[in-house]
């Protein structure tokens, strides 16, 4: 048993369905949040009214449209949010703020209809064939979106990733596990202190060739989006992240290779994103359905093949 399984106790992975799923049909049709707000009835409309008057959502009238009001409410109805409580951390693609779903709490991620543009998104959407014929609709790419991200969590989790479990999708609003406790949400890794950082770097490292492995990229990867929970470390934001197949893949590894390496060399561990990059190339074999340990088999992608990739 490796220094960071002993610590960190890395999950067990489970047999992914394929190398990636850019061809899984994403419905972006009208949702009943959509019709919802059409609707407007007048329980809905007290509904909207008692969440666009409480405190910590005034100023949010650009993330809370009416068919964001209907996401909600359809979320109420199903049983996943039965009480909002503060915003977590806003962005300017999306808000995330903590909910009450039962007894416990939840993470609810608002993504904004209106933003002005999507010129961050696009990047990771151009290429991606679950994309194609959706072009410039806010709703639609924002609708396929936040659906991918789900999907991403729950591929990641399978590969043995720790995410934050998805729990339910509504056009623009995602719910999904909370990382934190009484006290406010985990910490980032640029936000602690690392004891261990060569044990922390292990895990990370374990983490992009899971997901490497997978079929996934996660695309922007740093000490800004791994956390700390409960003694373990997550990965969060995986809305991004593409599959091996997109025409930008590979240079999105080399980049989180870049920033994980280079944080931790300024932590102290002796690494380098050239090395990192490596070793994430060679223990993962994505275009293997069934593998899913370290080196468990000898057809590692060859560089070369990688590469071709790009174009």
């Amino acid at each position: 048993m490796t220094d960071s399984e002993a610590e960190f106790g890395l999950l067990d992975t489970e047999e992914v369905d394929g190398v990636g799923d850019e061809w899984e049909e994403i419905d972006v049709s009208d949702t009943d949040a959509d019709r919802i707000a059409r609707k407007r009835d007048r329980e809905f409309s007290e509904f909207r009214k008692r969440i666009k008057d409480a405190d910590q959502f005034k100023v949010e009238a650009s993330v809370f449209d009416d068919a964001t009001y209907g996401a909600l409410y359809k979320l109420v109805q199903d049983g996943h949010i039965d009480a909002f409580g503060g915003p977590i951390s806003t962005g300017k693609e999306a808000n995330v703020y903590t909910a009450l779903s039962g007894d416990h709490e939840v993470a609810v991620k608002v993504y904004r209809i209106n933003a002005s543009d999507f010129t961050d998104m696009r990047g990771y959407l151009d290429g991606d064939p679950r994309f194609e014929g959706i072009g410039s609709d806010k709703k639609k790419v924002v609708t396929a979106w936040v659906r991918k991200e789900s999907s991403n969590l729950k591929r990641a989790r399978k590969a043995g990733v720790r995410t934050p479990e998805p729990i339910a999708v509504e056009r623009n609003v995602l719910v999904m596990e909370y990382l934190g406790t009484d006290e406010g949400r985990a910490k980032r890794l640029s936000e602690v202190h690392i004891e261990n950082p060569d044990t922390a770097y292990e895990v990370v490292q374990e983490y992009l060739r899971r997901l490497y492995d997978a079929g996934l990229v996660h695309g922007d990867l740093s000490e800004y989006n791994v956390v700390f929970h409960e003694g373990q470390l997550y990965i969060i934001d995986l809305g991004q992240a593409v599959t091996v197949h997109h025409p930008n893949a590979e240079e999105f590894l080399e980049r989180d290779c870049r920033n994980v390496a280079n944080f931790f060399a300024r932590q102290g561990v002796e690494t380098t994103p050239e090395e990192l990059l490596a070793y994430v190339r060679e223990h993962a074999t994505p275009e293997d359905d069934d593998d899913t340990a370290p080196g468990s088999d000898d057809d590692a992608v060859p560089q070369g093949r990688l590469e071709d990739r790009r174009g």
